[in-house]
């Protein structure tokens, strides 16, 4: 199968190999690492089972439940694999059972990816996730701080649209996966964002890579306390 055109979030092979039970061996979808396969929503199965695991967070009183890397649920072998409209429609599932269930139950969506692109989980009629985590605001803030300029961020929030009425962008500094740069496309330029990079890397950073369609490794995340940041 061609599985060249898959949008890679790492430079680490798509796909692993293991052995089944009997002995025979496959190779499994791994679109992070060979220690998180892929789960493949096709199967009734596996989505019943998956929205039982989601009640059963509801159940022992969660209010908010994070769709953790939402954005490759859904495979098409021939597509990128990311943003598909089968993984839209599964988050809309998903707060289809919650609203009818437990409405009061939020979604948010974490999507390490450019910003038009984030904010499409808020859905076009505010029917999938109610909360997307704001993404472009980490590296825009370190990028402000360590160039002395706030241009880049200003003229980000002066265009930032509205979130829909019942929907919510979550602010957030940094996380544990590392202050994410694809959010940055469009935002900043090739040589601002080599000059925050060499910055961080200059205190002690380290950077995650992604792989891009042909081939070459692009810097995916940068990872450092914002202590050492600053």
């Amino acid at each position: 199968e061609d599985l060249s055109m898959v949008t890679r979030p790492r430079s680490l092979p798509l796909l692993t190999p293991y052995e089944k039970r009997d002995g025979r061996p496959v190779r499994l979808w791994t679109t992070f690492s060979a220690d998180q396969i892929d789960l493949n929503f096709r199967s009734i199965d596996v989505l019943v089972d998956m929205v039982r695991v989601m009640l059963a967070y509801v159940e022992h009183g969660a209010d908010i439940l994070r769709l953790d890397a939402i954005a490759y649920l859904w495979k098409e072998i021939g597509t990128v694999c990311i943003h598909l409209p089968q993984t839209h429609m599964m988050v809309k599932l998903f707060r289809a059972i919650l609203d009818a269930i437990a409405p009061h139950v939020l979604l948010i969506t974490e999507t390490n990816v450019p910003h038009r692109e984030n904010i499409s989980y808020f859905g076009d009629a505010g029917d999938e996730a109610q909360i997307v985590y704001n993404f472009s605001l980490p590296p825009l803030l370190v990028h402000a701080l360590l160039s002395g300029s706030c241009a880049a961020l200003n003229k980000w929030l002066m265009t930032m649209p509205q979130a829909q009425l019942g929907c919510a962008y979550l602010n957030f500094t940094a996380s544990h996966d590392g202050i994410g740069l694809r959010p940055l496309e469009g935002l900043l330029s090739d040589d601002e964002k080599l000059a925050m990079i060499e910055a961080i890397t200059g205190f002690g950073g380290l950077l995650s890579m992604r792989k891009a369609a042909d081939g070459s490794d692009h810097p995916y995340e940068m990872n450092i306390a914002l202590f050492d940041a600053m």
